[in-house]
């Protein structure tokens, strides 16, 4: 529990104490968009980074050459655990928006940091608002702004499986004409949700596999982009989960 207890703490004394620099960020963004993108990037990696070591978390990172450096992707990735937010986040090469469920719209203080990092918030029981949310995050894309989701729509709670990728998700990346990234999470819930409410050291392994470029596919196979990724991600996953990594 006292890992819990740090973390927790850091988090809530972070989003106090920088109250400030949203301040600053929002006069920044006024007269420099790019540089507040950078400069929200850094001070949220800073304080990830910081959780993951207070976490006694140990990330083997895989693949990362096979993200784009001249372009905005579409991270799509597996869902196990709160941390797979703050371990991939931390990896991203340019400003990146996750979309996350409408709820988290309501935390104070958290919610302004996630929309200058340009998050946006999904609302999964109302269909007119999400496809809104959708065509926001093509504009983001449009304009460099990666986005990062979890298309199985919820965490998975049940070990070694995957839920069905929704097919709506892969829309962002064929309208904004970018390549999707496969991200691969292998053993996140080790860190928190297998052992609810303690936090304990773990390796986690993400791997990114290789672009897929949706104009580059047939109709068909653009129809089933969801079964195409998570089949990419889960012959990912069984090929960690027996190659002897020390997870």
């Amino acid at each position: 529990m006292i890992r819990f207890f740090i973390v927790s703490s850091f988090v809530i004394l972070f989003l106090i104490l920088s109250t400030p620099l949203m301040l600053a960020e929002w006069i920044v963004g006024k007269f420099n968009m790019d540089a507040k993108n950078r400069s929200s990037l850094a001070i949220v990696n800073w304080a990830f980074r910081c959780v993951i070591r207070l976490a006694g978390v140990n990330v083997i990172a895989l693949g990362e050459e096979n993200i784009p450096k001249d372009t905005a992707v579409l991270y799509a990735g597996n869902h196990r655990s709160f941390f797979d937010i703050v371990l991939t986040y931390v990896r991203v090469p340019r400003p990146t928006g996750y979309i996350a469920k409408k709820e988290m719209e309501k935390v104070p203080l958290l919610s302004v940091w996630m929309k200058d990092l340009h998050c946006l918030f999904l609302d999964r029981q109302n269909i007119k608002e999400g496809m809104k949310t959708i065509l926001s995050a093509v504009e983001k894309a449009k304009s460099g702004i990666s986005i990062c989701i979890f298309p199985e729509g919820t965490r998975n709670k049940t070990a070694d499986t995957f839920l069905p990728f929704h097919e709506g998700s892969f829309k962002i990346a064929e309208k904004a004409g970018i390549p999707i990234i496969p991200m691969t999470i292998v053993n996140s819930a080790a860190v928190f949700e297998d052992h609810f409410p303690k936090i304990k050291k773990a390796t986690v392994i993400i791997s990114y596999g290789e672009p897929i470029y949706p104009d580059r596919l047939s109709r068909e196979e653009k129809k089933a982009m969801g079964s195409k990724v998570r089949n990419v991600i889960e012959t990912e996953y069984n090929r960690i989960r027996t190659a002897g990594y020390p997870l």
